[in-house]
C-alpha cells in the first residue's frame, strides 16, 4: 500500500480500533493486550516471509552463492540468538528484559525499523553483485534478532498469564482474530503493488505497516502483565529459587539439560522441525511455484493475489471455528488429524498431474492454510511442557523463555534450510536463468523445470507429514483439555 491509498490501511487500522474496543469494554483485557503484538507481528511478518525470496532473487538479482552464505549465517543467528535471550529475559535483572511486557515495549521500534531493511535498496544492484548479498544477511539478522526478542517475550506470556486451559484457549481465539487482520497484510499488498510489480507502492505500504505494527506492539508492552514479574522482581527474591541473585553457568547448564532430556519436548522439537521448515516452504515459494504453474489466462493476478491472500487469511479462520474441537479433541489429536490430510492431498495431486489448473490452485492455498493453521497451535502444547517441568522440578516460577528459546535452538534453522534446498533444487533445472526469460525461453528447459516444481510441490509435503506423524504420535501431554488447571494462577 502506499501512503496515498488508506482505503485498504482503513481495514488493518479498523482492526485495530476493535481489538481497543474490546478492552475498553473489558472483554478480557488480558487477552487483547496479549493479541495486540500478534497482529502488529502478523503484518509485518506475513509480508517479511512471503515477498523477501522473490525480492532478493527476482529484482535484486542475488546470485545463488550470496544467498546461500546470506542463508546460513542467518541460520547459525537464528539457532544461537533465541536460546541466548531466553536466557536474558528469565535470569535478567534488568527490567527490559525480565519483564515481559517492557520487553515487548522498548523492542516494538526497533523490531518496526528492521522490517523496513530488506524493501529499501542500499544501490541500485547488478545481477550478483555482492552488496545484495551483504544486504540480505543484514535484513535477514536484524529482522529475526528483534523478532526473536519481542515475540520471545509475548511467547513467555503466553505461559504465565494464566495456568488455565479455558485461559489459554481464550489467548488462542483472540491471538486467532489478531492475526486474521494482521495477515490481510498480504492480501493488501499484492492488490495494491500487483504482486510487487509496482515496487514503489510496495514500499510505501511497508512503511505504513510498520508505523502501524509498532502502534500495537506498543499497546501490549503498556498493558499487559505477567503473574510471575511480582515474583521476579522482588527484591532479594530469586527468579528460580537456587538462592543466588545470579544464576551460574553450572545452575543454567543443569536447567537446559532438564529441558533437553524432558521425552515430550524431544518429540515436539523433531515434530516441529519439520513444521517450520514446511511454513517456510509455503511462504518463500508458493508464489514463485503458482506463477510458473499456473498460466496467467487460467489465474490473473488479481485472483493470484486473492489466493495468496487466503493463505494467510483461513488459517486463522480455521483455528477460530476449531474452538470447538480443541476443547472436545484437544490439541494433540487435531494436529495429527492435519499431518494425515496434508499427505492425503499431496498424494491426490501428484496423481492428478500438474494440468488440473484450479485443483492445483486449491491445493497450494489449502496446504498452506492447514500448515499454518496447525502450526498456529503449538504454543498450547509448548505451554504444556512449561507446566510439566515447573512441577518436576519444584521450580518457584516456570522456565518460559528458556524453553521457548530451546525449541527455537533446534528449529529455526528449517527457516534457513528450506530456502536453501529449494533454490538449490530448482536452480539444478535454470531457474536462476528461466525466471525471467518468459516466453522466449526454450520449451523443454521451461517444461523441465515446471515438472520439478510440481513434484516439489507434491513430494514436499508428502514425505515430511509422513515423517511428523511417526514424531508427534508418541508423545504423552494428551489430555490438558480435559485438565481445568496445570498449576495455581497468582
Amino acid at each position: 500500500m502506499t501512503v496515498e491509498k488508506p482505503a485498504a490501511g482503513v481495514r488493518t487500522y479498523g482492526g485495530l480500533n476493535i481489538l481497543r474496543h474490546l478492552a475498553s469494554l473489558g472483554a478480557h483485557p488480558a487477552a487483547v493486550a496479549y493479541s495486540m503484538t500478534t497482529l502488529g507481528a502478523g503484518m509485518m511478518n506475513s509480508i517479511f516471509s512471503f515477498y523477501y525470496v522473490k525480492l532478493f532473487l527476482n529484482k535484486y538479482k542475488i546470485s545463488e552463492g550470496a544467498f546461500h552464505q546470506s542463508q546460513v549465517v542467518y541460520m547459525v543467528w537464528n539457532a544461537v540468538n533465541d536460546p541466548l535471550f531466553g536466557y536474558l529475559q528469565d535470569n535478567s535483572h534488568v527490567p527490559c528484559c525480565s519483564q515481559r511486557r517492557l520487553s515487548i515495549l522498548y523492542g516494538a521500534p526497533f523490531y518496526a525499523i528492521a522490517f523496513l531493511l530488506a524493501w529499501f535498496p542500499w544501490r541500485e544492484y547488478a545481477p550478483g553483485d555482492w552488496m545484495s548479498g551483504v544486504h540480505l544477511m543484514v535484513a535477514l539478522c536484524a529482522f529475526d534478532g528483534m523478532l526473536t526478542f519481542v515475540l520471545l517475550a509475548q511467547c513467555a506470556l503466553f505461559a504465565e498469564i494464566s495456568g488455565h486451559h479455558q485461559s489459554r484457549l481464550r489467548l488462542i481465539k483472540y491471538n486467532q482474530v489478531a492475526s486474521l487482520i494482521g495477515s490481510s497484510s498480504v492480501l493488501f499488498c499484492g492488490l495494491l503493488s500487483q504482486n510487487m510489480d509496482d515496487f514503489p507502492s510496495f514500499q510505501g505500504f511497508t512503511v505504513l505497516v510498520a508505523v502501524l505494527a509498532c502502534g500495537c506492539m506498543i499497546y501490549t508492552g503498556l498493558h499487559s502483565k505477567s503473574r510471575f514479574d511480582t515474583k521476579g522482581s522482588a527484591p532479594g527474591s530469586n527468579y528460580q529459587g537456587s538462592g543466588q541473585s545470579t544464576l551460574s553457568f553450572s545452575l543454567v547448564t543443569s536447567m537446559t539439560l532438564q529441558i533437553l532430556t524432558n521425552r515430550d519436548f524431544q518429540l515436539f522439537v523433531l515434530m516441529n522441525f519439520f513444521q517450520v521448515f514446511m511454513v517456510a516452504f509455503c511462504n518463500n515459494f508458493t508464489m514463485i511455484f503458482a506463477e510458473h504453474l499456473i498460466p496467467p489466462n487460467v489465474l490473473p493476478s488479481l485472483a493470484k493475489s486473492f489466493m495468496y491472500g487466503a493463505g494467510f487469511i483461513c488459517p486463522q479462520l480455521v483455528v477460530l471455528s476449531s474452538q470447538s474441537l480443541l476443547h472436545g479433541l484437544g490439541y494433540y489429536k487435531i494436529i495429527l488429524l492435519t499431518f494425515y490430510v496434508e499427505a492425503g492431498m499431496a498424494a491426490v495431486m501428484l496423481v492428478l498431474g500438474p494440468h488440473h489448473y484450479y485443483i492445483l490452485a486449491f491445493f497450494l492455498t489449502a496446504n498452506m492454510v492447514l500448515v499454518q493453521a496447525a502450526f498456529s497451535l503449538f504454543n498450547l502444547p509448548l505451554a504444556d511442557i512449561i507446566d510439566s517441568d515447573l512441577q518436576r522440578h519444584k521450580r518457584s516460577s516456570p522456565l518460559s523463555s528458556m524453553v521457548f528459546g530451546t525449541n527455537a535452538l533446534f528449529t529455526k534453522p528449517a527457516q534457513s534450510l528450506a530456502p536453501m534446498l529449494v533454490v538449490s533444487i530448482l536452480n539444478q533445472f535454470g531457474y536462476e536463468n528461466l525466471k525471467d526469460a518468459g516466453r522466449d525461453a526454450n520449451p523443454s528447459d521451461l517444461e523441465a523445470l515446471h515438472t520439478t516444481m510440481f513434484y516439489l510441490v507434491c513430494v514436499v509435503p508428502m514425505c515430511v507429514a509422513a515423517l511428523q506423524v511417526f514424531a508427534w504420535k508418541p508423545f504423552s501431554i494428551r489430555n490438558s483439555h480435559t485438565v481445568d488447571t496445570m498449576y495455581i494462577d497468582g
